[in-house]
């Protein structure tokens, strides 16, 4: 499902089925897992509240979770002392990623329906060392949003969900989002089902496919597994919510356009992304809770992607030519072991930019 808003209107391409051999094609209303893409919301609640003044971006994680550990005997190696908030909405910590844990994936395949805690995921964070002192570099990791889910909670005096429900939802008018209890795994009406082939670390961890995996996706034989129902708990504030293409483009056009922060804020959420490779300084970059990269002389998005069992997906807005876009899939990868709605994104891109007054250098963009 593509659905893009410019100046010029509003257009959708869909393709495909929303399940295994039905007859029912997406469209904008259609349901899905946004996966990482919360990180966008999660990043923007943690913005409010310091707007609140009820926690300040500098603030040390201990102040709000206790016994995030450091290495012992190694002076400024991450521990909650030395993290910051704003260490955390920039994938700055240095603490290891429980995704990447082989045994967050057998988990989730021996037992789908498991509902997880934060204090469960960031378990299996903690009894790995961390990768390197607080904001010595970047790492893509999800321990740092698990933490500021309850940073948030405890910052905001309740539930994630309420907060997202009051302070994002609610006031956008986003009435098909929704961040699930922990022990529901059901999808409301009308949704997509999800698919992978393999098990859940090709989705976490182990990507691409290996060569007989992909010969046999190919085949369509054995088909995909069905992820739908998975229990996403694990994710909760790093990747829980689940969302709509029009629903997911009057968010992220919000977000960066300044419609949920306060000029201070806003200007402090924008000017955060920072490249995620110093020697690429002109490449993507990573701020709070949101990426940014300049595709041409004229054309630059901010955004985020989304991936887990069964979904992939993309959200940007580029507010110099008020352009939005949502992609997503329901296969996380295609058979050679692409992320498919990213794989899509240096096309869409190119179509996109074409018909306006610019000359894009589209380039494929990594995100997760």
């Amino acid at each position: 499902m593509v659905l893009l808003r410019t100046p010029q209107g509003t257009f959708e391409a869909k393709v495909g089925t929303t399940d295994l051999g039905g007859h029912t094609p997406p469209d904008a209303g259609t349901h899905f897992r946004i996966a990482s893409n919360t990180k966008t919301m999660t990043s923007a609640l943690i913005m409010l509240l310091a707007q609140d003044g009820r926690l300040h971006l500098g603030d040390p994680v201990s102040a709000y979770v206790p016994d995030v550990p450091g290495v012992p005997g190694v002076p400024g190696v991450p521990g909650g002392k030395h993290i910051t908030i704003a260490d955390l909405l920039k994938m700055r910590s240095g603490l290891y990623d429980y995704t990447s844990a082989h045994e967050l994936a057998a988990t989730l395949d021996a037992d789908p329906a498991k509902a997880w805690t934060p204090q469960e995921v960031l378990a299996i964070a903690f009894r790995h060392p961390p990768e390197f002192p607080p904001d010595a570099s970047y790492d893509y990791c999800n321990t740092n949003y698990a933490l500021l889910g309850l940073i948030a909670e405890k910052a905001g005096g309740r539930p994630l969900a309420e907060q997202f429900q009051d302070r994002l939802f609610g006031p956008l008018g986003l009435r098909r989002t929704s961040l699930p209890a922990a022990d529901d795994s059901s999808m409301p009406d009308r949704f997509s089902h999800g698919y992978m082939y393999g098990g859940s670390s090709y989705a976490l961890v182990d990507k691409p496919y290996p060569p007989e995996l992909q010969a046999a996706a190919r085949t369509g034989k054995p088909p995909p597994v069905d992820y739908t129902r998975q229990n996403p708990s694990y994710a909760t504030a790093a990747g829980g919510v689940i969302s709509t293409a029009d629903d997911l483009s009057t968010w992220i056009r919000a977000l960066v356009s300044g419609k949920v922060l306060s000029p201070t804020y806003q200007r402090e959420w924008l000017h955060s992304p920072q490249p995620e490779d110093p020697k690429a300084p002109d490449g993507q970059r990573y701020g709070y809770g949101i990426s940014y990269q300049r595709f041409g002389p004229n054309a630059a998005m901010y955004y985020h992607g989304g991936e887990l069992p069964g979904f992939n997906s993309f959200i940007g807005h580029d507010p110099d030519n008020d352009v939005t876009l949502v992609i997503w899939t329901n296969l996380t990868l295609s058979p050679d072991g692409r992320t498919t709605a990213n794989a899509l994104l240096p096309t869409v891109l190119d179509e996109i930019y074409a018909r306006l007054p610019l000359s894009p250098a589209p380039s494929s963009t990594a995100t997760r």
